[in-house]
């Protein structure tokens, strides 16, 4: 029937929603981007998802990742009309700046070497692997691709960085 996926058992694995976890969008840790302070990737994810700007203001100053959540997510809210295309480029946007923002972060991820990150969400089949683990894991593939962003970046020589700037 379905054959046994050892690579979730060797995986790096956590929720969403779980605060304390360092790969969490819902972790508090403050960052700039487009004018704003965000004080999690949930907030940036959440109030650039809705088409209301006074609604987006308000997810911005929720208490926790959970609330903005919370604000910005139920069916009935006005989601802009490019959402669906939208939400991994900005939970990309908003890891990637947090990422570099905090070193501890940036740490910790390339600790992870080649590790598989998985979002081990129960019931969302986009962001995690969802009950049947069969979900897209777009959260844990996100981390994946920031955690190759920065290594390529270290990777490139002062002069190949300087060139690329000038736009050369």
């Amino acid at each position: 029937m379905f054959q046994h996926d050892t690579l979730l058992e060797k995986a790096l694995s956590f929720s969403r929603f779980d605060a304390s976890h360092w790969l969490s969008p819902c972790a508090l840790r403050p960052f700039q981007l487009d004018g704003h302070t965000w004080p999690t990737a949930e907030h940036y994810l959440q109030a650039n998802l809705v088409a209301s700007a006074v609604l987006a203001d308000k997810i911005r100053q929720a208490a926790s990742g959970e609330q903005a959540h919370a604000l910005g997510s139920p069916w009935y809210r006005r989601k802009r009309k490019d959402w669906k295309n939208l939400r991994r480029v900005l939970m990309t946007r908003a890891l990637y700046t947090q990422t570099m923002t905090h070193p501890d972060i940036k740490d910790a991820l390339l600790e992870t070497g080649d590790q598989h990150i998985v979002e081990t969400s129960l019931y969302d089949h986009y962001w995690g692997i969802a009950r049947d683990q069969r979900g897209e894991n777009t959260l844990g593939k996100v981390w994946m691709g920031v955690r190759d962003k920065i290594r390529a970046d270290a990777s490139k020589t002062p002069a190949q960085s300087t060139a690329k700037e000038q736009g050369e």
